[in-house]
């Protein structure tokens, strides 16, 4: 289990990767790539002519590849070094025609390429200090770095604090950015560097009946499971109820020669839950079904470990029980594990309808009217900002471009026509690569798994654009096309019932067992010497002053995740 870095300098590279805590496994010239401790599967070195790679690679269409390379490719070579060959040969295209989990450093002449796949299901980060350049999977690893001068990225804070993830290249640490999905970045030797698209969803116009394009998914979905099952061993399904997570399961179980097993979380009590929905599909699917009980005091316990375990905070209380199923997945001797995700951002979940209802009314045509009323429909911290964060964060904000300019590109004619999907492109580029693809890929590795997720797969969400959208949102019924694929596969009461999601107990965990927690970290020394926040707001919103809004416990939630990630990464004021 390892991850992986590279430097690219005419400074002892191979020093820089031990500096940063890495193992060297090819030095050429100014290059210098390395591993890792820490979860994941990197590996290499993979060398192809004059090319050299290290990479956590996991291909689905490893065959059809091999196939397409010819005879000559060796059948058991590693995925990492397949993929570098279709990058010998084929140049980005033979990246584009690879569907998989990837991010890859190939040491190209003078030239470090990054290369991270097509949805962002693994992590890619890259600097420049002194006169070279660094990129690794661990944005802890960079952090170590001793020639990169870093720091609390303020712009990112606000960020956080608005979306509850990071939404594009930004991370929380000053002069370190993400390599975006399905992009290629050349980091030049002379400190210049190069970004190419890849891949990218494009809308086309497909007028076929519904029925049409509901066979067409339903063959793309079965492909998508089948090639991420694995061969000759059990897997797992994370089942909510929901009918993506149970089509996921109903499939696996259809199409797999093993025993399938599925989890589903109680939070116990009272709590409203979706336990009945989801043991009506165990029982459906004939699956091995275990139900995990996640109390309030495991929470409490597990929280700062959980949110050390990610590059990238995620405001996110389904973190903890999020690797707790992981764990007890791994524990019954399972490696790997699907899940429901993507159904939402791909095919137009319930997120989108403030936005939709907003277009009725809006008398402002521009981009940056759409993505302001986007910022509001996430009903994070947005609203409180200038109550939340301190005199001295706001001012330093001020020159800040706007929160915005993450969004309105996706927000405008041009790839996509139709509002809903530019909606859906945007959750796709935003929340489905930086929150819901890295937090799974994350809270998995550390237990040992792969999670995979069909429902983000490469033709699944092409053909996603290519279905009209009064099939996707049809009338008020989200997601139609897709339910119409998978009908005769689940239970009515599966496919026709309303959207409700998992109710999180969450202001019933800060009032209980994170109560203590929370006051000492958001009211301690390091959070005060930080600077960031009010602490009349802050002691305010601990208090429960007022008439509490159901989401003031979601937003106290990003504000101690935030806290404990600075915390972790040891980011001082």
């Amino acid at each position: 289990m390892s991850r992986w870095c590279a430097f690219s300098t005419p400074d002892d590279p191979a020093g820089q990767v031990r500096a940063v805590g890495g193992d060297p496994v090819s030095v050429r010239g100014r290059h210098a790539l390395g591993l890792l401790d820490g979860p994941g599967i990197a590996d290499g070195p993979f060398a192809v002519g004059e090319l050299t790679a290290v990479g956590e690679v996991t291909l689905f269409n490893a065959a059809w590849l091999r196939a397409r390379l010819g005879a000559d490719m060796p059948p058991d070579c590693a995925d990492g070094e397949l993929l570098l060959h279709c990058y010998a040969r084929f140049g980005l295209d033979g990246i584009a025609a690879a569907d998989g989990m990837f991010a890859l450093a190939i040491a190209d002449g003078d030239d470090l390429v990054l290369i991270r796949d097509h949805v962002g299901t693994r992590t890619l980060f890259h600097a420049r200090a002194g006169n070279g350049w660094a990129a690794s999977t661990s944005l802890r690893a960079l952090h170590r770095w001793p020639t990169l001068r870093t720091g609390l990225h303020l712009p990112a804070v606000r960020s956080f604090l608005t979306f509850a993830y990071l939404p594009g290249r930004e991370t929380l640490l000053r002069g370190i950015h993400e390599v975006l999905p399905g992009h290629c970045i050349r980091l030049h030797g002379d400190g210049t560097m190069t970004e190419e698209t890849y891949w990218e969803p494009i809308e086309v116009e497909d007028t076929r009946s519904a029925a049409d394009h509901a066979l067409e998914l339903r063959e793309l979905l079965e492909d998508a499971v089948a090639r991420r099952l694995p061969a000759g061993d059990e897997v797992a399904v994370l089942l909510s109820g929901g009918i993506d997570s149970s089509l996921v399961t109903a499939l696996a179980a259809k199409l797999h020669d093993q025993r399938v097993h599925s989890y589903s979380i109680s939070f116990g009590g009272a709590t409203p839950n979706e336990l009945a929905y989801s043991g009506l599909v165990a029982t459906h699917c004939n699956t091995e079904h275990r139900v995990l009980t996640v109390p309030g005091e495991t929470v409490a316990s597990r929280l700062a470990e959980t949110v050390s375990l990610l590059d990238c905070p995620v405001g996110d209380p389904l973190t903890v029980p999020n690797l707790l199923l992981a764990e007890a997945v791994a524990a019954d001797g399972i490696r790997v594990v699907l899940n429901g995700e993507g159904g939402d951002p791909v095919f137009g979940g319930p997120k989108n309808l403030p936005m939709l209802i907003f277009e009725l009314s809006r008398d402002d045509p521009s981009p940056e009217a759409r993505a302001l009323a986007y910022l509001d429909s996430y009903r994070k911290c947005y609203g409180d900002l200038p109550v939340l964060l301190s005199p001295d964060v706001l001012t330093a904000l001020a020159a800040a471009p706007p929160l915005t300019d993450l969004l309105a590109p996706y927000l405008r004619q041009g790839r996509m026509t139709g509002l809903l999907n530019q909606l859906l492109h945007t959750n796709l580029r935003t929340k489905g690569a930086h929150h819901i693809l890295t937090k799974v890929e994350r809270l998995t590795a550390a237990s040992g798994l792969e999670g995979r997720a069909p429902l983000f797969d490469r033709a699944v969400i092409d053909h996603a654009f290519r279905v009209p959208g009064r099939f996707k949102l049809a009338g008020t019924s989200e997601k139609w096309i897709l339910k119409q694929a998978v009908r005769d596969l689940l239970p009515a009461t599966i496919v026709d019932r309303p959207k409700s999601g998992m109710r999180v107990p969450v202001q019933q965990w800060l009032s209980g067992p994170l109560r203590e927690l929370g006051h000492d970290l958001l009211l301690g020394s390091s959070a005060r010497a930080r600077g960031l926040f009010r602490e009349d707001t802050i002691r305010s919103w601990l208090r429960g002053d007022g008439a509490l809004l159901p989401r003031q416990g979601g937003k106290l939630w990003l504000v101690l995740s935030l806290e404990l990630w600075l915390r972790s990464f040891e980011v001082g004021p």
